[in-house]
This record gives structure tokens, C-alpha cells and sequence, in this order.
């Protein structure tokens, strides 16, 4: 099991997209009209063979619309996971009466999305490629719109009023392991983690930090300062909040 993509939500997609593209490093992205099923709107941004996604409401009464009002604006949405076994994945969610909000079975994709009520903090999605290293979400040629300052999601963070209970919970689903970290709880994945703490905004509970592995540090925090946008951390790490998410940029030649 991999993570392969995670969301954020927001208002202004146009907006936020742009800023992404200058924190990252990025010229091009894929606009899904897939998601225009769902009310909404998005830009895909591939890092490495892993992407971030923003989506943006189109009409009123979307999930993520609600998301918006309910923790006060733009914020994280939903955690894609790749698994190459979608059959046993179903079957395992379905024992765990684990409700589907959507679901797709095609010649290339076969995914699900689980109802966050069911797990907390966030909409998981699970899918499975054909052939395994390909994205459908991402378009056709991502492999050329490359961020150039940042080379994988390393991990994605929900926070939780009852943290070490939700990461047990999302663990059971995904059938994972999950252990104590960094004083919270992590789902191990292939190459990365699903992590779990306490609120720390304030805003309730929700997918709160993205972490990244970074090839130019030092264009991150010179875009971030052009952007007066306040950057904190270390000489190998540099943490800045954007779009309501926490993001963490990892020096990979440290």
C-alpha cells in the first residue's frame, strides 16, 4: 500500500494553484473533468510519481463545500492510497461495515472512496492501476510535468480528538501497521506514513500537514519570502502553512 495523492480544498483554486506553482517549482498541471461529477474543479501536480491536488467547489451543496464552512475556510480533503489488491480490499472494508461514497471499476482503474464518517478526518480513497505505475487522476504524460523543487509526498497528517483511536482505526481499514510517533500514531505505508495528532488549530479534526522530500531548499524558502510567506524549521527542514495545511519540506541531500 502506497499514498499516492492527497487533496486540499479551497475556495479561490485559480489562486492557490498559482502559489503552489511557485512554492514547487511547478509550470503545468491536469485539470480532471472527471471531477466535475462532484461539484467541483481541480489542478493536479505531480511530484515525482506522487501528486498533490486542489479542489475547489463549483456549485453549492458539495462535500467539500461543507468541508469549507464547517472548519473556516481552505483546508486538506482526502488521501488517495494505492493497493494491488482491490478485491481483497473491498471485501476487508466491507466486513469492517465500512460504507462506500463512490466507486469505479474499469479497464485501468479500479478505486473506492470511504465515507469519512466511517473512519474520521478525512475521505480515503483506495485504488488500484493497470499497469500499477500509471495514475489515471493525473492525466495522460504526467511523467513530464515534473515539480522541480520537490520529489515525492513523504507523509500526510490528520489531526484527531482522539488520535491514537482514529490512526487504530484507519490502520484496521487499510489493513497496516500503526505504532507510536513522534507522539502521535502513524499508519506505515510503502515509503511513507498516514500520521495522527492532536488538534493543533483549533479547527477540529482534519488532514492537517503534508510532508515533502525536497531537492532545492533554498528556492522553497526564497519563493516563500517573495510570497511573504513565513517560513520556520531548520537547515534541512523548512515548515510553512499554506491552504490551511502545514507543509514540510525534508532536504534530501541533508
Amino acid at each position: 500500500m502506497r499514498l499516492r495523492q492527497v487533496a486540499f480544498v479551497a475556495e479561490n483554486l485559480m489562486q492557490v494553484r498559482e502559489e503552489l506553482f511557485q512554492l514547487l517549482g511547478l509550470s503545468e498541471d491536469y485539470a480532471d473533468p472527471g471531477v466535475g461529477e462532484f461539484g467541483l474543479e481541480n489542478s493536479v501536480m505531480t511530484i515525482g510519481d506522487t501528486f498533490l491536488e486542489v479542489v475547489s467547489p463549483t456549485q453549492t451543496g458539495t462535500t467539500a463545500g461543507r468541508l469549507l464552512e464547517r472548519r473556516g475556510g481552505d483546508g486538506g480533503y482526502m488521501v488517495l492510497v494505492q493497493t494491488d489488491d482491490i478485491e481483497f480490499m473491498r471485501n476487508h472494508t466491507e466486513s469492517l461495515n465500512v460504507r462506500k461514497i463512490w466507486e469505479l471499476d474499469s479497464d485501468d482503474t479500479k478505486a473506492f472512496h470511504l465515507h469519512p464518517k466511517d473512519i474520521g478526518g478525512a475521505i480515503l480513497s483506495v485504488d488500484q492501476m493497470e499497469p500499477p505505475e500509471s495514475w489515471r487522476w493525473a492525466g495522460q504524460g504526467w511523467e513530464s510535468r515534473q515539480a522541480l523543487w520537490v520529489s515525492t509526498i513523504r507523509s500526510v497528517s490528520i489531526q484527531a480528538n482522539d488520535p491514537e483511536n482514529m490512526a487504530k482505526r484507519w490502520g484496521k481499514v487499510l489493513d497496516e501497521t500503526v505504532q507510536p510517533f513522534n507522539g502521535g500514531w502513524a499508519v506505515l505505508l510503502e515509503g511513507g506514513s498516514i500520521e495522527f495528532h492532536s488538534d493543533v488549530d483549533g479547527r477540529g479534526e482534519g488532514l492537517s500537514a503534508i510532508a515533502f522530500d525536497a531537492t532545492n531548499l533554498a528556492a522553497i524558502r526564497q519563493q516563500a519570502s517573495k510570497m511573504n510567506i513565513a517560513v520556520e524549521g531548520t537547515d534541512h527542514e523548512a515548515i510553512l502553512v499554506h491552504c490551511g495545511v502545514r507543509l514540510s519540506f525534508l532536504d534530501t541531500a541533508a
